[in-house]
């Protein structure tokens, strides 16, 4: 989950948000890194989750679940937001759940 939300924050550094409009490569890397962030929480154990409240878990997963399902729209709002509002936040509760 980690590297997978790295990368995505990587990528969108120095990035706008009309850039997902206009670049397809970001588009379809930041769409695929937030599927595989989702894909990983999915696969954290229960126990584990729950010894970590603060990670949203179920958004992480119905975030996931929306872009794997929903392929024919994805709002590029939300998706602009997740990366730079929502990772910054969750890349920090995971590498202290790390340490």
């Amino acid at each position: 989950m980690l590297d997978f939300a790295r990368e995505a924050a990587r990528f969108a550094e120095g990035k706008t948000r009309k850039d997902i409009e206009n670049d397809r490569l970001l588009n379809l890397a930041l769409v695929h890194l937030i599927e595989l962030v989702g894909e990983a929480a999915n696969r954290v154990p229960r126990e584990v989750r729950e010894s970590l409240p603060g990670i949203p878990w179920a958004r992480i997963v119905g975030m996931r679940n929306r872009l794997i399902h929903g392929y024919d729209f994805v709002d590029y709002d939300i998706l602009w937001q997740t990366v730079v509002e929502d990772l910054p936040a969750l890349i920090s509760a995971l590498e202290e759940a790390a340490d």
